[in-house]
């Protein structure tokens, strides 16, 4: 059977709570694009708060990749935090939303997500512009023509990679990631030590 929290040194347990503290004002659990219905509220994932380690593990491997930071439920969050004091959520709102899209399976679903994501993120204008050029947004204009789940990879991948080669760096030398990853090292380092052997 696994190890209880009790099992845990108090110390690691603090840090854990810290940690789910910091992450927390860090968040400010904002509201993502309720207009496209794809996102909500972002929530604590609560297998990372119980658990200081995987918590740690987390957030040092934002770092690492911005893939390892789009697969993570709380990176996406700290991220769209990020962005949001920079005035820029709307690129990783799109993205996100361009994921849900792709999950639909309902023929008309699919049309009418398309057009308000469409309205909400690419025309000239809308409310969430993105920053993609006119070819890419006239493509994805064709393509609404007839909606698939592909329709926006196009813009999609230009605004990924715009986020990946301009926010993501900034995001990482930011004084909060920075803080938060410092503490995150600190806390893997004081509970290396400390593990039981399973002899």
């Amino acid at each position: 059977m696994c190890r209880t929290l009790a099992a845990f040194p108090t110390n690691c347990l603090e840090r854990a709570k810290e940690f789910k503290t910091r992450l927390g004002v860090f968040l400010h659990k904002s509201e993502l694009g309720s207009g496209t219905g794809s996102v909500g509220k972002f929530q604590w994932d609560s297998k990372h708060s119980k658990e200081g380690r995987n918590f740690s593990e987390d957030v040092l491997g934002w770092r690492e990749s911005f893939d390892l930071l789009l697969s993570s439920k709380n990176g996406v969050a700290a991220f769209h935090a990020f962005l949001k004091t920079e005035f820029s959520e709307e690129n990783l709102e799109f993205w996100l939303a361009c994921e849900e899209f792709r999950k639909l399976r309902s023929a008309t679903k699919l049309a009418s997500r398309a057009h308000r994501i469409f309205e909400e993120f690419i025309c000239s204008e809308a409310p969430k512009e993105v920053n993609i050029d006119h070819e890419t947004r006239e493509l994805t204009r064709t393509n609404l023509q007839t909606p698939t789940a592909m329709c926006f990879d196009v813009a999609q991948g230009k605004t990924r990679t715009l986020m990946e080669k301009d926010s993501y760096p900034r995001f990482l030398k930011s004084p909060a990631y920075r803080d938060l990853a410092a503490e995150a090292a600190a806390a893997s380092a004081s509970a290396s030590p400390s593990e039981p052997s399973h002899t």
